[in-house]
Parts: structure tokens; sequence; C-alpha cells
């Protein structure tokens, strides 16, 4: 994951959590499945890159842990729900950015063919 210092890019994984954790928390489970679905299966991530990416943006406070707690009835009560920060949307809305201002020089080449609609 790129510093948020130097405003880096993100790596996938982290780009494709933070956009996970924008409209909802999720647990750790709730986020690989919603990034399948998001990516329409051209995404998996197993265990280790996604908890491995989490502490780390953790760490950096991009998220967080919730307080959040299910109906256990419905859920699991050992599951830990993970929330977007304050930090985390900025370093999102900043990626989008990037990625808008690629895909503007690719229209500005002829890159992108028009019926990709980008």
């Amino acid at each position: 994951m790129a510093s948020t210092r130097t405003g880096g890019p993100l790596t996938p994984a982290v780009l494709h959590i933070l956009l996970v954790l924008s409209t909802q928390e999720r647990h750790g489970y709730g986020i690989m499945k919603q990034v399948e679905a998001d990516s329409q299966g051209r995404v998996t991530m197993g265990p280790g890159t996604l908890y491995g990416s989490v502490r780390r943006m953790t760490d950096a406070g991009l998220i967080r842990e919730s307080d959040k707690k299910i109906d256990p009835n419905l859920d699991d009560e050992r599951r830990v729900y993970y929330g977007i920060t304050a930090l985390g949307r900025q370093t999102l809305a900043a990626e989008l950015q990037r990625y808008r201002q690629v895909v503007a020089i690719a229209h500005e080449r002829s890159l992108v063919p028009r019926a990709m609609g980008i």
C-alpha cells in the first residue's frame, strides 16, 4: 500500500476494500464477496490478501474496527466489522481523481474506443 503521506497510488486490494467500505461497514468475508461481486468475478481476494491489507489500512488510519454488532441470531458475534475513516474517504477520492486524469489522457490520445463509454 502506498504511504498516505506521499499520496501515491493504492494497491488494487486497498482500492477495492475502500470502495466496498465507502457504502457500509462490513466484516472480512463480506468485503471479499462484495469485491468479487463489484468486479463481476474478475477480482478475487483470499484471506491472506484481505487481512494483510486490513491490518496495514488500520495502521495507516484508512479504516477502523467498527463498534457495530449484529443480532447474534443473524450473524456470528465473533465477526469484526470495518468502516472507512475520514482519511480513508479522502484517500479514495484522491485515487479516483488520479484514475480520472489517466482516463482523460487516454481519451486525448485516442487510446480508449468510444464504445467503451469511459
